[in-house]
């Protein structure tokens, strides 16, 4: 899966991070390498959806947060691609 969208939003879901924590987690959990170019056009597009918010902080770095529709919607991704999975698995067994 590589996905910005989904990455960031998984990011995110165990609470706030800065651009450079995002990138950093992704890179942990998923094995894939954002550009900074990928990443903020990411954040960018999930912020003007709502999915995300800015944090007010007193560091220059500038930390993000799940919104409730952004945990909404990761949700329903990761509940469709569960299925997707579920269903793939399946069929390679008898392939």
């Amino acid at each position: 899966m590589s996905d910005p969208t989904l990455l960031v939003l998984s990011s995110l879901a165990d609470g706030h991070k800065h651009g450079y924590g995002i990138m950093e987690d992704i890179e942990r959990f998923a094995q894939i390498r954002l550009g900074p170019g990928t990443l903020y056009g990411a954040i960018t597009r999930l912020e003007q959806r709502g999915w995300i918010r800015r944090v007010s902080s007193t560091d220059r770095r500038q930390p993000y947060a799940l919104t409730g529709a952004g945990r909404d919607y990761l949700n329903e991704q990761l509940e469709q691609l569960e299925r997707v999975v579920k269903t793939g698995l399946k069929r390679l067994k008898h392939a």
